[in-house]
C-alpha cells in the first residue's frame, strides 16, 4: 500500500505552502489554469525539484530514501518526451526496471501493455509525439512503483489510448497504488477518485470531483461559466 503526504511543500515563487494527503488505492487530478503549480507540485512530490517543507513516501522522509528505492518506490512521467539520441523504444522502456535488475518478460508485458512491441526496435525519436508519450508511461509502469505522478498524461493520446490509460491508472489503484495526474480536461476528473485545484500557486480546493467542480468554483479559478448537460461517453469495448 502507497501513500504521499506533502507538508508544507513549496517552492520559491511558484507554490505556496501546500499541505496534502493522498492515501493508498487513488487515483488524483489536479487541475487549474496554466502556470497554476500543477507541474512544479508533482515535480516536488517526486524529488525531482528542489522544495521546502516536507514530503513523505509511507511515512519515510524522501530526503532520507535512498536512490535506488526511489526508483523502486516512484515513477515520474513529465509533460512532453525530448529524446536527444535515437535509443530503442525497448531501451527506454528497459530504463523503468534498472532499480529492480533485468527483467526481460516484464519489459515485454509492458510493451504489450501499450501496444509498443511492433515498435519497440524502431529508435524513440523516430516516433510521433503520442507514441513516445506512450513510451514514457510504458517505461512509468516498468517501475512498479506505487506512487505514479503523471504529468498530463492523456494530452498527446488518441481516444483509445486515453481510455486505456485511465483504466490502467483504475487498475493500479485497487492495487493500492496512488497515481496522481494534472489534467486540463476537466470531464476525465470525474473518472478519478479526488481532485485538488490549484491558482497562482495555491490550493484552493481538494475533494470529490462532483463537490469541488461547481460552477462558482470553475467561474473563479478558470473564468469560464459552467453548465452540467449529458455527452458523449467513451468507452473501451
Amino acid at each position: 500500500m502507497s501513500a504521499l503526504n506533502l507538508i508544507d511543500v513549496a517552492v520559491a515563487d511558484r507554490l505556496a505552502p501546500v499541505t496534502l494527503s493522498l492515501g493508498p488505492g487513488q487515483t488524483v487530478g489536479l487541475v487549474g489554469p496554466n502556470g497554476s503549480g500543477k507541474s512544479t507540485l508533482m515535480q516536488a512530490a517526486g524529488g525531482v525539484l528542489p522544495h521546502s517543507g516536507k514530503v513523505s513516501w509511507n511515512d519515510q522522509p524522501l530526503a532520507k530514501v535512498p536512490m535506488m528505492e526511489r526508483g523502486r518506490m516512484t515513477a515520474w512521467v513529465p509533460q512532453e518526451a525530448h529524446f536527444e539520441f535515437g535509443f530503442s523504444v525497448r531501451s527506454v522502456v528497459a530504463q523503468g526496471r534498472y532499480a529492480h535488475g533485468d527483467d526481460e518478460q516484464g519489459i515485454e508485458d509492458v510493451l504489450a501493455r501499450f501496444e509498443l512491441t511492433a515498435l519497440a526496435d524502431r529508435p524513440v525519436n523516430h516516433l510521433s509525439g503520442g507514441e513516445r508519450h506512450r513510451v514514457l508511461l510504458a517505461r512509468a509502469l516498468a517501475t512498479g512503483a506505487p506512487i505514479q505522478l503523471w504529468d498530463e498524461p492523456l494530452g498527446p493520446l488518441d481516444p483509445r489510448h486515453a481510455l486505456k490509460v485511465l483504466a490502467l491508472a483504475d487498475e493500479l489503484k485497487r492495487d493500492g497504488s496512488t497515481v496522481v495526474m494534472s489534467l486540463h480536461d476537466l470531464r476525465v476528473a470525474y473518472y478519478l477518485d479526488q481532485v485538488v485545484v490549484l491558482s497562482h500557486g495555491k490550493l484552493q480546493a481538494v475533494g470529490k470531483p462532483h463537490a469541488v467542480l461547481t460552477p462558482e468554483l470553475l467561474r473563479e479559478v478558470f473564468g469560464v461559466e459552467a453548465e452540467f448537460v449529458s455527452s458523449l461517453i467513451l468507452r473501451l469495448p
